[in-house]
């Protein structure tokens, strides 16, 4: 992973409303959902999500795929997963402990 986009992907989670729209979608699993009920569901205007969603849109975090007349947003695990690897591949780098003394399994 490119560091400019790890960066750009921290960036955009580092908005507690972004965070809040991308944890929903995170948890919703595979099937996403629809943007009304993202809507509902976090109690947020239309046009604010609309603009999050964009953002995470536009860092690779959420794909949306339009069904008919209904848009659905699905997060993007292959993302997710590069990212939470970019960081969990430096523990203890400098140390050359590796991840084994971080307790994590990859």
């Amino acid at each position: 992973m490119v560091i400019e986009k790890a960066a750009s992907q921290l960036e955009a989670l580092g908005n507690v409303t972004r965070l809040r729209i991308y944890r929903a979608l995170v948890r919703a699993g595979e099937e996403g959902l629809p943007v009304g009920r993202l809507q509902e569901k976090l109690d947020i205007p239309g046009s604010t999500l609309s603009h999050h969603l964009k953002r995470l849109v536009d860092t690779g975090l959420v794909v949306q795929d339009r069904q008919a007349t209904t848009l659905i947003c699905t997060a993007n695990y292959k993302h997710m997963n590069d990212l939470i690897g970019y960081l969990v591949n430096e523990c203890c780098a400098d140390q050359g402990c590796g991840q084994a003394a971080a307790g994590v399994a990859v």
